[in-house]
């Protein structure tokens, strides 16, 4: 093909390549001709590359969604060092740089900004955007629009509604791991062509795949025994626990190996100690919860094993994705034992919510009329349901035509000024110092912040919620005061009077028990996997909707034998010492009253009412049948209710 020459001098001059990569150049000359695209390219192939050179030729700004701060922050080192305009706002940012930021976005001074899903439903962050020509919008991690995706977030549901508000121009949705259902929703959202989904392909030749059989106190010593058989090289040992990581590292030290552990329980800046370390090669082995990898641009991965089992094909794919990114070969072996059901079952049905509290909650939505004001913390807590299902639960409303979103805001406002209210008003034209005159009117005085009833300050000044935003920003801008907002809220507004609460609730519960039923299966499948007698590498890629022969680089192809996995070794609920817990459930019966809140908190899997009451959970029943598959916990407490 031939591209244009800015194409090509661009691609060489900031990305030092003279080629594209199979599907690169499709991708950009379709976002260049002024439409979007789907991009689902294998993890490590160069999907970055396919929003990042465009937005350096487009004329407005790039905005790039991204689900992890770690991300975004490996991606805009490696833009800032090939001297890219890249920035991002996220919560690890101070104050001073969220200015700054702020500051180059107003003045047009960025090409790239990187945000999180939720920043779009941000109001303070629509207002600095609002008024922007934002020439695409860049989605990363794509499938958690979909439903049927294995990482849902409501959030994503909600980007192609901002793209339409924000007026983008072009949208270029990625992801490496998406089926043939999930790719149709991608584009359906954004309502994408199917000419132009560019979909390279899932094989990667370089990368043998391998399954062991084992028990679970086995595979400390499996571990070693491949560790010093095989030559040295960058590994990923992928585990289901924190506790696990932590475990699994201090025995590998123990037996003369430099390991340490990678998950979310460890502070920020050691996190990023350890990453770096990994990344520069002083540290040779991570033992990780899936909180590693994301992000991580290391291209000589030689080995990943999973020690436990995945939740399913999606993060399996993505997992071993990021061993051999330079090509060479690499080997991922999945250590395969039916003991890990237990645990990846629980955390399944620990999010889905009981058919009371759901209903519980949809009633307080309906008892609020047309205007619904709402926080969902405080939802999550009054209802015993995670926030991030409240929040599906909400969109899954709206999606049925019973709400409409009008937006968020932040109820706590206040300021803080670094001088007198009279020093401040001279920084101002005369009608603006009028304006904030009547504003500071409305402020509650404390030692250093100064509260603001907003309702207020719109009745007495007649300007609406952004208005006001704007001129308090102004001070933060002119750096003579700070301004903080919190109380984070939702409204929404009521579009069926008279809500058909029961049946509205039983689909909402229904919906919510087919998803735990897709997830339980996607475990399922990957035991169906660890036991194959055929081509391990195909029957993976034929998941995906891609067909090829026998790879013959797969353990099967190389002549090993179907591994033969051990019955699991679950404990029973009678096995369990419950003493004790009836009089714990009528003394917190806020937290325990129902089968589903009991079945929970015995699995050992929190909740926000759990978390509510102080040492609840480090009572010794909390997780005293973590062993048990969830359903057998249930049917017990459903029994004795």
């Amino acid at each position: 093909m031939n591209y244009p020459l800015d194409v090509q001098k661009c691609l060489a001059q900031h990305f030092g390549f003279d080629s594209f990569r199979p599907g690169q150049d499709q991708v950009i000359a379709t976002l260049l001709a002024g439409r979007s695209a789907v991009a689902i390219f294998p993890t490590g192939a160069g999907k970055s590359l396919c929003y990042q050179l465009p937005a350096l030729l487009l004329p407005g700004l790039t905005l790039v969604i991204s689900p992890l701060i770690s991300l975004m922050k490996d991606q805009i080192d490696s833009l800032q060092k090939r001297g890219i305009a890249a920035e991002r706002l996220d919560s690890s940012l101070d104050e001073k740089k969220y200015r700054e930021v702020s500051q180059r976005i107003r003045d047009g001074r960025l090409k790239m900004l990187f945000v999180a899903p939720e920043r779009l439903s941000n109001e303070r962050f629509r207002n600095l955007i609002g008024n922007l020509r934002i020439s695409m919008l860049a989605v990363d991690e794509a499938h958690c629009i979909s439903s049927w995706g294995h990482n849902f977030r409501p959030d994503y549901l909600k980007l192609a509604r901002a793209a339409k508000d924000l007026r983008v121009e072009r949208v270029l949705a990625l992801t490496a791991t998406a089926t043939p259902q999930v790719i149709d929703d991608i584009a359906a959202a954004f309502n994408i062509a199917a000419g132009d989904v560019v979909n390279t392909g899932f094989y990667r030749p370089n990368l043998e795949l391998r399954v062991t059989a084992c028990s679970d106190n086995q595979r400390a010593e499996l571990l070693v025994q491949r560790l010093r058989k095989r030559p040295a090289g960058p590994t990923i040992v992928y585990v289901s626990l924190q506790r696990h990581a932590e475990e699994i590292a201090a025995h590998l030290c123990q037996a003369g190996f430099q390991a340490k552990a990678y998950h979310a329980g460890i502070k920020a800046d050691l996190r990023a100690e350890i990453q770096d370390s990994f990344m520069g090669g002083s540290t040779p082995i991570i033992c990780a919860t899936i909180a590693f990898g994301m992000g991580v641009d290391k291209s000589d991965i030689r080995y990943v094993y999973h020690y436990h089992m995945a939740k399913g094909f999606e993060s399996y794919m993505q997992e071993i994705g990021r061993a051999g990114r330079d090509g060479q070969p690499s080997v991922c072996e999945l250590f395969a034992c039916r003991d890990d059901c237990t645990v990846l079952e629980n955390f399944v049905y620990g999010d889905t919510p009981d058919k009371e509290s759901v209903h519980t909650l949809v009633s307080e939505l309906a008892e609020m009329g047309q205007d619904i004001d709402i926080a969902t913390y405080d939802l999550s807590k009054r209802h015993d349901i995670r926030k991030l299902v409240v929040n599906t639960l909400l969109t899954k409303l709206e999606l049925a035509g019973h709400i409409r979103s009008e937006g968020f805001y932040y109820g706590d406002i206040r300021y803080s000024l670094k001088m007198s209210e009279a020093e401040v008003l001279e920084q101002y034209a005369a009608r603006q110092a009028e304006f904030l005159q009547q504003v500071f009117s409305c402020g509650k005085k404390a030692t250093k912040w100064i509260s603001l009833n907003i309702d207020l300050v719109i009745e007495r000044c007649g300007q609406p919620r952004d208005v006001i935003l704007r001129a308090l920003d102004s001070i933060q801008n002119k750096n003579i005061g700070e301004v903080q907002l919190a109380g984070y809220r939702q409204r929404f507004r009521c579009l069926v009077p008279n809500l058909n609460i029961d049946a509205i609730c039983d689909q909402l519960h229904e919906n919510f028990l087919t998803h735990e039923t897709m997830e339980i299966n996607r475990i399922a499948k990957m035991l169906d996997y660890a036991e194959l007698s055929s081509c391990l590498c195909s029957h993976i890629l034929h998941y995906f909707g891609e067909e090829i022969q026998n790879c013959g680089h797969c353990g099967i192809c190389l002549g090993e034998s179907p591994a033969e996995l051990p019955a699991v070794r679950r404990m029973r609920i009678d096995q369990c010492n419950l003493n004790g817990f009836h009089g714990l459930v009528s003394k917190h019966s806020s937290a325990l009253a129902r089968p589903r809140q009991q079945a929970r908190f015995l699995c050992g899997l929190s909740s926000p009412a759990v978390s509510a009451i102080r040492g609840l959970r480090g009572n010794p029943l909390f997780g005293v049948s973590e062993g048990v598959a969830f359903a057998e916990v249930l049917r017990h407490c459903n029994q004795n209710v």
